[in-house]
């Protein structure tokens, strides 16, 4: 069955280069982005029930920019001051630079690495006296935990938001060829909107392992995946696909 549509779990694209819109243009196709999951800050009250306090803590571990944005939500809604004293280790350099929305940049000790957990450990040996803070998702890698008890860090994991699924409801009688998905949760949000949901004719497309996985364990058929040699981004499986069926169809 020839490809006319194609719904993304992910928000539209603000820039207007996305190769989505390249993807759409090229094989006239219609591609629609809706996310199928939304982050949801945990309140004050929950976060006091766990006994944590931040003021105790010499360094934060940001892994994301929502982790950031959560980290100085909460702190002031508890109305903290975070003392100048106070370390960042972060994931990218990118991450470290969003914190200017924060703090006086130049004048804090911010340290980063290139994109992976691992070498943020290595740069962070230097600092094993530390008491580190995690502001975390509900739903994280455990490579963090994992890692930082391996390196012998003394550390505090703070759940500080929660990854919960998005209210599908208004897609109920909206059919796609092809839906896309880039984590678990994604799956997860799709049945918790539509238990009932039959695949049938519907080409199931998915970005990363663990996505995979939770397709095959959903009972779904999965029809394109990324990354792989061949097509290390998921416009690149997509259009992949599209030519050899839309060619043949």
């Amino acid at each position: 069955m020839k490809i006319k549509s194609i719904l993304v779990s992910q928000p539209k694209p603000t820039s207007a280069k996305s190769p989505y819109f390249d993807l759409a243009e090229k094989n006239n196709i219609k591609i629609d982005f809706r996310p199928f999951i939304q982050v949801e800050g945990i309140s004050a009250k929950e976060f006091r029930q766990t006994r944590i306090r931040i003021p105790e803590h010499s360094a934060v571990i940001f892994t994301s920019r929502t982790a950031i944005d959560h980290f100085f939500r909460i702190s002031q809604e508890l109305r903290l001051t975070i003392s100048d004293t106070m370390k960042y280790f972060c994931i990218s350099e990118a991450t470290a630079y969003y914190l200017q929305k924060y703090i006086v940049y130049r004048k804090r000790k911010i340290f980063y690495g290139d994109g992976k957990f691992s070498d943020l450990i290595n740069i962070m040996k230097k600092h094993k006296d530390e008491k580190l803070l995690v502001p975390l998702s509900d739903i994280h890698k455990q490579e963090i935990p994992e890692l930082l008890d391996k390196g012998g860090f003394h550390y505090t994991k703070a759940i500080l938001y929660r990854t919960v699924g998005s209210d599908l409801s208004d897609l109920r009688d909206v059919n796609y060829d092809i839906l896309v998905f880039f984590s678990p949760s994604g799956i997860k949000s799709l049945f918790q909107n539509f238990p009932d949901f039959h695949q049938n004719e519907t080409r199931i497309a998915c970005f990363g392992p663990s996505t995979a996985q939770a397709v095959r364990e959903a009972g779904l058929r999965l029809d394109i995946e990324a990354p792989t040699a061949q097509s290390p981004s998921m416009t690149m499986a997509l259009e992949e696909y599209i030519k050899k069926v839309n060619k043949n169809s």
